[in-house]
């Protein structure tokens, strides 16, 4: 074959688990492990939050058969949701929601079509593995949702996690 005939190999994704590096400071340092980021959806009009592991590759239940574009207008009379990606650390006290970042999405089930900015989702959830706190663009309510949710989840954890996401999400 020469070079004109080999398909191009395409570059994967590739999901690293547990320390990157084992010790060692080789290829894998500085790389982000997507083992404890979980995507949580939380249905505004139902005030309900659930952990949705299918939206960590755009295939939740709610994105299911959907059609995303980034225009509002094609997912009008939709329902709206915020994905929220949610990472988990741990210190010295134990484990602790060390990043929370949420992103909008609408999906109108009828029409088959939902609105989302993928680029904002994958920022978002680059910024939750980062130990950030983005969610005072949400709405007050869903704020209220998403901070029970997680204290019920584990309150060791919220108790543990910073200051800053105990106050933006506050119940």
């Amino acid at each position: 074959m020469t070079n004109e005939e080999k398909p191009k190999q395409k570059l994967g994704f590739t999901i690293i688990k547990n320390d990157p590096t084992d010790g060692h400071k080789g290829f894998g340092v500085g790389s982000l492990t997507l083992e404890n980021v979980s995507p949580v959806i939380i249905d505004i009009e139902e005030k309900k939050a659930t952990v949705e592991v299918g939206a960590m590759h755009a295939r939740s239940d709610v994105e299911r058969g959907i059609k995303f574009t980034t225009n509002r207008e094609d997912s009008a009379g939709g329902k709206p949701y915020w994905l929220v990606w949610v990472t988990i650390d741990h210190k010295e006290g134990g484990a602790y929601f060390a990043g929370v970042t949420a992103c909008e999405m609408v999906v109108n089930r009828e029409k088959r079509r939902g609105y989302k900015i993928l680029a904002d989702h994958v920022n978002k959830m680059d910024k939750s593995m980062k130990r950030h706190i983005i969610v005072e663009h949400m709405d007050e309510e869903s704020k209220r949702v998403l901070g029970e949710f997680l204290h019920g989840f584990n309150e060791k954890m919220w108790s543990l996690s910073s200051e800053e996401l105990r106050e933006q999400l506050a119940f």
